[in-house]
Protein backbone atom coordinates (compact mmCIF):
# COMPACT_ATOMS: atom_id res chain seq x y z
CA UNK A 1 0.00 0.00 0.00
CA UNK A 2 1.42 3.46 -0.86
CA UNK A 3 0.95 5.78 2.19
CA UNK A 4 0.31 9.75 1.53
CA UNK A 5 2.79 11.99 3.74
CA UNK A 6 1.39 15.26 4.35
CA UNK A 7 4.17 17.76 5.70
CA UNK A 8 2.50 21.35 6.37
CA UNK A 9 4.14 23.97 5.33
CA UNK A 10 4.08 27.89 6.62
CA UNK A 11 6.10 30.87 6.95
CA UNK A 12 9.68 30.89 8.24
CA UNK A 13 9.20 27.31 8.57
CA UNK A 14 13.25 25.65 8.98
CA UNK A 15 14.12 24.23 5.73
CA UNK A 16 15.69 21.64 6.90
CA UNK A 17 12.81 20.29 9.62
CA UNK A 18 10.74 19.31 6.32
CA UNK A 19 13.13 19.20 3.35
CA UNK A 20 14.75 16.23 5.31
CA UNK A 21 11.93 14.04 5.89
CA UNK A 22 10.69 15.26 2.18
CA UNK A 23 13.74 13.49 1.10
CA UNK A 24 13.85 10.73 3.18
CA UNK A 25 9.86 9.61 2.30
CA UNK A 26 10.58 10.90 -1.34
CA UNK A 27 13.93 8.81 -1.58
CA UNK A 28 12.31 5.62 -0.34
CA UNK A 29 9.76 5.43 -2.77
CA UNK A 30 11.73 6.37 -5.94
CA UNK A 31 13.78 2.99 -5.01
CA UNK A 32 10.13 1.06 -4.19
CA UNK A 33 9.69 1.94 -7.39
CA UNK A 34 6.72 4.33 -6.64
CA UNK A 35 5.12 2.18 -4.22
CA UNK A 36 5.98 3.43 -0.93
CA UNK A 37 5.03 6.62 -0.13
CA UNK A 38 3.23 9.55 -2.26
CA UNK A 39 4.84 12.98 -0.36
CA UNK A 40 2.35 16.10 -0.71
CA UNK A 41 3.43 19.54 0.47
CA UNK A 42 0.41 21.35 2.14
CA UNK A 43 0.30 25.26 2.88
CA UNK A 44 -1.43 26.78 5.72
CA UNK A 45 -2.89 29.49 3.49
CA UNK A 46 -2.59 29.24 -0.64
CA UNK A 47 0.07 30.46 -2.68
CA UNK A 48 3.62 30.59 -1.59
CA UNK A 49 5.36 30.09 1.23
CA UNK A 50 8.72 31.61 2.59
CA UNK A 51 11.02 29.68 4.56
CA UNK A 52 13.29 30.84 7.16
CA UNK A 53 16.23 32.22 5.42
CA UNK A 54 14.08 33.50 2.60
CA UNK A 55 13.74 29.98 0.74
CA UNK A 56 11.10 30.23 -1.45
CA UNK A 57 8.24 26.96 -1.95
CA UNK A 58 4.53 26.88 -3.57
CA UNK A 59 3.31 23.75 -1.62
CA UNK A 60 1.30 21.25 -3.82
CA UNK A 61 -1.86 21.88 -1.59
CA UNK A 62 -4.11 23.75 0.96
CA UNK A 63 -5.56 22.54 4.16
CA UNK A 64 -8.98 22.43 2.71
CA UNK A 65 -7.55 20.14 -0.17
CA UNK A 66 -5.21 18.24 1.48
CA UNK A 67 -6.76 14.61 1.39
CA UNK A 68 -6.34 11.92 4.13
CA UNK A 69 -2.98 11.01 5.04
CA UNK A 70 -1.22 7.41 6.83
CA UNK A 71 1.52 10.28 7.59
CA UNK A 72 1.48 13.62 8.87
CA UNK A 73 4.49 15.86 9.70
CA UNK A 74 4.36 19.34 11.70
CA UNK A 75 8.21 21.01 11.04
CA UNK A 76 9.29 23.65 13.11
CA UNK A 77 10.79 26.68 12.74
CA UNK A 78 10.22 30.23 13.90
CA UNK A 79 6.89 30.45 11.96
CA UNK A 80 5.53 27.85 13.95
CA UNK A 81 4.87 30.39 17.15
CA UNK A 82 2.33 32.08 14.83
CA UNK A 83 0.40 28.91 14.21
CA UNK A 84 -0.56 28.36 18.11
CA UNK A 85 -2.34 31.34 17.79
CA UNK A 86 -4.35 30.29 14.73
CA UNK A 87 -7.06 27.71 16.26
CA UNK A 88 -8.25 27.04 12.66
CA UNK A 89 -4.16 25.56 11.98
CA UNK A 90 -4.53 23.72 15.37
CA UNK A 91 -7.89 22.08 14.73
CA UNK A 92 -6.75 20.88 11.61
CA UNK A 93 -3.60 19.18 13.11
CA UNK A 94 -5.86 17.94 15.75
CA UNK A 95 -8.35 16.45 13.06
CA UNK A 96 -6.08 15.26 11.19
CA UNK A 97 -3.36 14.07 13.36
CA UNK A 98 -6.60 11.76 14.87
CA UNK A 99 -7.36 9.79 11.47
CA UNK A 100 -3.56 9.61 10.52
CA UNK A 101 -1.72 6.11 11.20
CA UNK A 102 1.53 8.00 11.96
CA UNK A 103 2.18 12.04 13.21
CA UNK A 104 5.51 12.75 13.91
CA UNK A 105 6.89 16.68 14.39
CA UNK A 106 9.90 17.85 14.18
CA UNK A 107 11.67 20.67 16.38
CA UNK A 108 9.45 23.20 17.18
CA UNK A 109 6.46 21.28 15.13
CA UNK A 110 6.03 19.87 19.21
CA UNK A 111 4.85 22.92 19.91
CA UNK A 112 1.77 22.25 17.57
CA UNK A 113 1.22 18.70 18.63
CA UNK A 114 0.66 20.40 22.35
CA UNK A 115 -1.26 23.38 21.34
CA UNK A 116 -3.77 20.43 19.71
CA UNK A 117 -3.51 18.28 22.71
CA UNK A 118 -1.86 15.65 21.21
CA UNK A 119 1.06 14.66 23.44
CA UNK A 120 -0.53 13.80 26.99
CA UNK A 121 1.02 11.12 28.78
CA UNK A 122 3.75 10.77 26.15
CA UNK A 123 7.64 10.87 26.37
CA UNK A 124 8.72 13.81 23.87
CA UNK A 125 10.99 16.20 22.27
CA UNK A 126 11.85 19.46 20.85
CA UNK A 127 14.87 21.69 20.14
CA UNK A 128 16.61 21.58 22.72
CA UNK A 129 16.74 25.66 23.10
CA UNK A 130 12.79 25.40 23.58
CA UNK A 131 12.21 22.09 26.16
CA UNK A 132 10.96 24.12 28.69
CA UNK A 133 8.08 25.81 26.59
CA UNK A 134 7.07 22.44 25.28
CA UNK A 135 6.72 21.63 29.21
CA UNK A 136 4.19 24.42 29.20
CA UNK A 137 2.69 23.67 26.34
CA UNK A 138 2.18 20.23 27.28
CA UNK A 139 2.18 19.87 31.46
CA UNK A 140 1.01 15.92 31.18
CA UNK A 141 3.61 15.14 28.64
CA UNK A 142 7.63 13.70 30.01
CA UNK A 143 9.42 16.46 28.39
CA UNK A 144 12.98 14.59 28.09
CA UNK A 145 16.28 15.70 25.48
CA UNK A 146 18.29 12.41 26.36
CA UNK A 147 17.35 11.33 22.88
CA UNK A 148 17.17 12.93 19.02
CA UNK A 149 13.66 11.47 18.91
CA UNK A 150 10.90 9.33 20.46
CA UNK A 151 8.43 6.99 19.20
CA UNK A 152 4.92 6.64 21.26
CA UNK A 153 3.73 4.31 18.40
CA UNK A 154 1.29 6.92 17.08
CA UNK A 155 3.26 9.82 17.90
CA UNK A 156 6.83 10.66 17.35
CA UNK A 157 8.60 13.86 18.24
CA UNK A 158 12.20 14.80 16.72
CA UNK A 159 14.40 17.04 18.15
CA UNK A 160 16.07 20.31 16.54
CA UNK A 161 16.54 19.96 12.22
CA UNK A 162 18.64 17.37 11.44
CA UNK A 163 17.04 14.84 13.92
CA UNK A 164 13.76 14.79 11.72
CA UNK A 165 15.93 12.82 9.13
CA UNK A 166 16.78 10.21 12.09
CA UNK A 167 13.18 10.30 12.57
CA UNK A 168 12.01 9.70 9.72
CA UNK A 169 14.44 7.05 8.69
CA UNK A 170 13.26 5.32 11.79
CA UNK A 171 9.84 5.46 10.63
CA UNK A 172 10.90 4.28 7.36
CA UNK A 173 12.51 1.17 8.97
CA UNK A 174 9.23 0.78 10.94
CA UNK A 175 6.93 0.79 8.44
CA UNK A 176 9.20 -0.99 5.45
CA UNK A 177 12.10 -2.83 7.41
CA UNK A 178 15.40 -1.99 8.26
CA UNK A 179 17.19 -2.65 5.25
CA UNK A 180 14.81 -0.92 2.88
CA UNK A 181 15.45 2.51 5.17
CA UNK A 182 19.21 1.18 5.26
CA UNK A 183 19.19 1.35 1.36
CA UNK A 184 17.24 5.06 1.75
CA UNK A 185 20.28 6.63 3.80
CA UNK A 186 22.66 5.07 1.54
CA UNK A 187 21.49 6.70 -1.73
CA UNK A 188 21.66 10.14 0.88
CA UNK A 189 24.94 9.39 2.31
CA UNK A 190 23.60 9.90 5.29
CA UNK A 191 25.52 7.50 7.29
CA UNK A 192 24.42 7.03 11.17
CA UNK A 193 22.13 3.89 10.90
Amino acid sequence: MRRTVALLLFDEVEVLDFAGPFEVFSVTDELAGASAFRVLTVGVQPGQIRARNGLRIVPDLTLDSCPPAEVLIVPGGFGTRALLRQPDVVDWVRRRAEAADQVMSVCTGALVLAQAGLLDGLRVTTHHELLAQLAVLAPRATVDASQRFHDNGHVLTAAGISAGIDCSLHLVARLLGPEIARRTADYMEYRTI
